[in-house]
């Protein structure tokens, strides 16, 4: 099988087998691209998910275009992004032809609060496979702190956070630099 194929069949997986967004798919895709595929390292997808969280778009398909033109340039980058975002648009498409007239069933209802409660549980293992990868000194650790605090506590655009703590991030690594 050639690679522009495999990269949009793993990722069309991906996305079919998702629900919750980017951040629910990363177990999947370290999972599917780190563990079974060897395409990258976790400590490679811990790079994508920053590089993926810090540029605009969605972060699924950003980690799967950045994945997917690792692995075959190009024309793997258009299959990866293909392969998940098809899955999703093919099921909100169904879903919304047909939704106006089942929401009001309660086992509907009780199916989204479950659906709300797993990808609840995808996004917090995502959380603790990131954190087990990344760097625990004091900095990070406050700048983690103070990060969560800045955007659920203060309202400030996560955006700003995220530059912010890059820029404090190369400070750092500089600074680490001229000391040894």
């Amino acid at each position: 099988m050639n690679k522009q194929l495999e990269l949009f069949l793993t990722f069309a997986k991906i996305g079919a087998f998702t629900l919750g967004g980017g951040y629910a798919m990363i177990p999947l895709i370290q999972r599917e691209v780190a563990e079974n595929k060897k395409w990258i390292t976790d400590k490679d997808l811990l790079d994508v998910i920053a590089i993926a969280e810090s540029t605009p778009g969605p972060i699924a398909i950003n980690a799967a275009t950045f994945i997917g033109n690792r692995v075959a340039g190009v024309s793997g980058a258009i299959c990866a992004t293909l392969g998940v975002v098809l899955p999703s648009f093919l099921v909100i498409l169904a879903i919304s032809y047909v939704f106006e007239a089942f929401k009001h069933i309660k086992a509907v209802e009780y199916a989204f609060w479950g659906i709300r409660a797993g990808v609840t549980a995808l996004i917090l293992k995502a959380f603790f496979t990131m954190f087990k990868q990344c760097r625990k000194d004091w900095l990070s650790i406050l700048l983690m702190v103070l990060a969560f605090a800045c955007v659920v506590f203060f309202k400030i655009n996560a955006i700003f956070v995220i530059l912010t703590c890059a820029v404090i991030g190369i400070i750092s690594f500089q600074l680490r630099r001229t000391k040894e």
